[in-house]
């Protein structure tokens, strides 16, 4: 290999794990100590200021601005204790990442000195520059006043020297410019419509609770071989190399024993986290070299959404302590699993009751199959929607690649669930069939306990599906922003409850019993959306066809899928339920497109330098060196001999020729359909010629590129390779 890539392999393979301490307390005594919970709160804040900001926190009552001072001081002397000397309004635009600008506790005290201050007002609202974040044409360039305001559901914390205070940005004309506004507009809507229908069973649930788990997959590679992939470093995955002999096929990386290095960076990361009230628990392998995923304990959506976004953040810093770069593209490889982030998604009640779980009684079952049911309405009403709210630029790689959920939205349920739908489905009678306990299960080995078996296996091909008490939206993407998908999802849910009670009631006044009238909606609705469920496998090009007579969105353009955002019934269901009008889906939407035109516009230029200042130089000069070989062997050899012993070189030569005269070929065909593109002003429209016209060109100029790299001598190679960049030693 060259000599700067030897260096940098030897010296990724000979890094040594930080030592990282252990704190002395167990978890449960350092959890959550750079959070302002309520613990905090309080001891901080005078007692009637602490019960009116519960009742805001737990009730959703309209925050008090006499009470902002007084909870700023508190705030303020609490995150002083801890060394804290700014304080930033942390907010989520539609970058899928997040935003902050600290400013430092001071202010002028009028005796030409500085005193320290933070006044509720600061607490509460501050103004950013709304213009220089996407916004989908919400703003011009020269009106760039928006503002972030104080979220008080999400615990404000620290970082470092900064308190950080979780807000909502909107547009100085009120439209949302972030994610968390309209996150928690749909909480607030599935929340309220869930609360109606819970009611025909239990009139004394005061609220519901929206439950989001995430599992966030992620791969990890040494700084030192990140910094010698230009492709790695701009675009976060590799737009060339062959794939390494030995990859996944041994299938013995999942659940593997975790490195030593990799081990110590997730301690690191356990220990931050969980300081910041982040309840992360499971730590495993995942199935690529490489690859790795952490999960949390279930929390309510929006403050899980916060965390997620939170913890790739600290992943990204903590990793680079221990030599590491962390790799969130869905598909940082080739010929090996991309990354997704799994988002496991239920409802429950203020007295402990999942809405999603079996129960014990008739009517508790009944319960559970309502809800069961109108989501799985939700989703087939708007299984495009769903679609587009996970599709990007870089999920685009990893959905339908026989490793994810396919790029259709359907839904798991198993054999019993099945069973118990397809029965109430046909039945006269208003009889459910029993939703059992988990069944024990013996092995003919004497001292292994009883195994309890759940009453549903799972489904790794479905993107949406139910696994017991909750259901499994597989779909997002490893770098995606949660609260995307949960957006849509509680949405949907929300409006099909709204239309469930009035189907339900409207039987109710012709004088049906509520029991009889709630099961022949349900059965109504499992006759309706019967196509969107789906247990078979959904890699095989069967269900593609299948999927199509039933209806379902299959298209695979990713700038064609975002058009579900802007249909009619979409439209209707966000402005009915008040979570986002016209004018900000069509801004998103513009977003959207500007955002996938502009990552394929990126990673065409770097493919276009890559090939010009490392491919088609080495690849002329290993030429060379053959032409060379094949000159000098005329020389020493007879001709027949010669052309004997160097026709094996002669065949190399005219096959990096080929390959280097199409790979030039096509980097110049692909700067001209980029100018073409690029003169397009809509921004729709320039998204599908990227899409249609220049992605190809990566992959058929890619092809050639790997030829090359199996051709050329190892040691003139320049780029670190797939078997250097994917084993952590």
């Amino acid at each position: 290999m060259s000599k700067l890539r030897f260096r940098v392999v030897e010296k990724a393979f000979h890094k040594k794990p930080v030592d990282v301490p252990s704190p002395k307390e167990r978890p449960s005594e350092y959890f959550a100590k750079y959070v302002f919970n309520r613990e905090k709160m309080f001891k901080y804040l005078p007692s009637k200021v602490y019960a009116k900001l519960v009742d805001v926190i737990d009730n959703g009552s309209p925050l008090d601005r006499n009470i902002a001072d007084e909870v700023a001081a508190g705030m303020k002397k609490w995150a002083s204790e801890l060394g804290v000397t700014h304080y930033t309004h942390w907010f989520q635009p539609l970058t899928e990442g997040t935003a902050e600008k600290h400013d430092a506790f001071v202010e002028h005290d009028g005796k030409g000195g500085m005193l320290e201050e933070f006044s509720g007002k600061l607490l509460v609202q501050q103004e950013a520059d709304g213009s220089s974040f996407p916004n989908g044409g919400v703003r011009n360039t020269f009106e760039a006043r928006g503002y972030s305001a104080w979220d008080p559901s999400s615990p404000v914390f620290v970082v470092d020297d900064t308190l950080c205070i979780p807000t909502v940005f909107i547009a100085y004309t009120g439209e949302s410019l972030d994610y968390k506004a309209p996150l928690l507009k749909s909480i607030g809507a599935v929340t309220k419509a869930a609360l109606e229908v819970v009611r025909y069973f239990d009139p004394s649930v005061k609220k519901i609770i929206t439950y989001l788990g995430w599992e966030q997959e992620y791969f990890l590679v040494d700084e030192g071989l990140y910094a010698a992939r230009p492709d790695l470093l701009l675009t976060g995955r590799t737009l060339m190399g062959h794939e390494a002999s030995k990859n996944q096929q041994l299938e013995d990386h999942y659940f593997g024993a975790i490195p030593t290095r990799v081990a110590a960076f997730m301690k690191d990361l356990e220990i931050q986290a969980l300081e910041l009230g982040i309840p992360v628990k499971t730590r495993h392998n995942e199935v690529a070299p490489n690859q790795f995923e952490l999960a949390p304990i279930y929390e309510e959506c929006n403050l899980a959404v916060d965390h997620n976004m939170l913890i790739m953040s600290l992943m990204r810093k903590i990793a680079r302590n221990h030599g590491f770069r962390v790799l969130l593209h869905e598909k940082p490889f080739k010929g090996v699993n991309g990354s997704g982030k799994h988002n496991n998604w239920s409802l429950g009640t203020d007295n402990g009751v999942l809405l999603m779980a079996p129960g014990k009684t008739s009517e508790e079952n009944l319960r559970f199959i309502t809800f069961v049911v109108n989501t799985l309405m939700a989703v087939y009403h708007h299984n495009g929607l769903l679609k587009a709210s996970i599709m990007s630029a870089t999920n685009a790689h990893r959905l339908g690649a026989h490793e994810a959920p396919p790029a259709i939205i359907s839904s798991f349920l198993g054999t019993q669930l099945n069973k118990v739908l397809d029965h109430l489905e046909e039945s006269s009678s208003n009889d459910l069939v029993s939703l059992g306990d988990k069944q024990g299960m013996r092995l003919d080995i004497p001292h292994i306990p009883e195994l309890m078996i759940d009453n549903t296996d799972r489904n790794r091909t479905s993107p949406f599906a139910f696994t017991g008490n909750r259901f499994e939206f597989r779909a997002p993407g490893s770098e995606a922003n949660c609260a995307s998908a949960m957006i849509a999802l509680n949405t949907a849910v929300a409006e099909q409850l709204i239309i469930f009670k009035k189907d339900v009631d409207e039987l109710i006044e012709k004088g049906e019993p509520k029991i009889s009238a709630i099961i022949q909606v349900i059965r109504r609705y499992i006759k309706e959306c019967k196509p969107i469920r789906f247990d078979g496998n959904g890699y095989g090009d069967e269900w593609k066809e299948e999927a199509k007579r039933r209806g379902l969105d299959c298209e695979t353009s990713c700038p064609l899928i975002f058009d579900n955002y802007l249909k009619r019934e979409t439209i209707r269901m966000f402005e009915s339920t008040g979570v986002m009008n016209r004018k900000e889906l069509e801004a998103r939407n513009e977003v959207k497109w500007e955002m996938y035109t502009k990552k394929i516009q990126i990673e065409a230029r770097v493919l276009g330098d890559l090939v010009m200042n490392h491919v088609v130089p080495v690849a002329i000069e290993y030429q060379t060196k053959l032409i060379d070989n094949a000159y000098k062997m005329k020389a020493l050899f007879s001709e027949d001999e010669a052309n004997k012993l160097s026709a094996e070189n002669l065949a190399l030569i005219r096959e990096i020729a080929e390959h280097t005269a199409f790979i030039k070929e096509q980097v110049d065909a692909m700067v001209e359909a980029r100018k073409v593109a690029n003169r397009i002003t809509q921004e729709r429209e320039k998204a599908i010629a990227y899409h249609d016209n220049i992605a190809p060109m990566l992959e058929q100029i890619r092809y050639h590129i790997d030829k090359l790299e199996l051709i050329i001598d190892d040691q003139m190679w320049t780029l670190p390779k797939y078997r250097e960049l994917l084993f952590i030693r």
